[in-house]
């Protein structure tokens, strides 16, 4: 899920910072460079609300794991409206649904965008995804997870099975994100000007699919490493060796120019 607020082009300008820190070597210092390699991003988001037999938000509709309720959200006010509303849209409450769609629709449709590089299949694989999440409400568990992981969770495997069944390839575009702009000079300068939105791009694509999607989440959405971990089924120690692992894998993909 996409974190309010967040800024994608920042987040571009971190991964280009990271690559180009480790095409550059430690002895060469890139503003911005290292700070998210293996850290938080700088938006707090490591809260949690958790609905106990004397805080619940709902009377839990007749589930047993409402103790288990989890939100990620900065404000306890949202959190608990968002676990309110999944344990009415567990209950059949189609309003209560439209709301938690009307919230998440926009992050699911951006990690899809980035992931398939199409706004139609990203469109209909965003529409699919709620789908989805509506027929299965009922089965919905808690399990001490962000309801969003658990929609990421179903996007990202239904992007998978996208790509399995051949419908597409992975087409380049950058729509909506601009070239950087670098006139400062030394090789770090060099460096990042090659680095563009559009190579960085079209590398993410031949990425192993849990680093692609580890880099997406953490740089393009500014998921914390705990939803990253979430949606993955890993644990935060090893999205952080991941993520390291897909930048100095992205920086391996950069054109010999770049690289020398």
């Amino acid at each position: 899920m996409q974190r309010d607020g967040y800024d994608v082009a920042r987040g571009l300008e971190a991964l280009r910072a990271a690559v180009a820190q480790v095409l550059l070597g430690p002895q060469v210092s890139v503003v911005g460079g290292p700070t998210m390699l293996l850290s938080e991003t700088s938006v707090s988001h490591g809260s949690q609300a958790t609905v106990g037999s004397g805080t619940s938000a709902v009377d839990g509709g007749g589930f047993d794991d409402a103790d288990q309720a989890a939100s990620s959200e900065e404000s306890e006010a949202e959190r608990t409206r968002l676990i309110a509303l999944v344990e009415l849209a567990r209950t059949g409450d189609s309003d209560a649904f439209g709301l938690l769609y009307d919230h998440y629709q926009s992050s699911v449709y951006r990690f899809l965008f980035y992931r398939t590089r199409s706004v139609q299949v990203a469109e209909d694989l965003t529409s699919e995804t709620f789908f989805r999440a509506l027929r299965s409400m009922n089965n919905f568990r808690w399990q001490g997870k962000d309801f969003g992981a658990w929609l990421m969770t179903i996007a990202r495997n239904l992007a998978t099975d996208h790509f399995k069944a051949g419908r597409t390839r992975l087409e380049l575009t950058t729509e909506d994100m601009s070239d950087h702009d670098d006139a400062t000079e030394g090789p770090e300068a060099t460096v990042l000007a090659g680095l563009t939105n559009e190579i960085l791009l079209g590398a993410l694509k031949s990425l192993p699919d849990e680093q692609r999607d580890c880099l997406i989440m953490r740089f393009l959405q500014g998921m914390s490493i705990a939803e990253t971990a979430a949606v993955l089924g890993r644990s935060d120690g090893a999205i952080k060796q991941l993520q390291l692992r897909g930048v100095r894998n992205l920086a391996k993909l950069m054109p010999e120019g770049i690289r020398d």
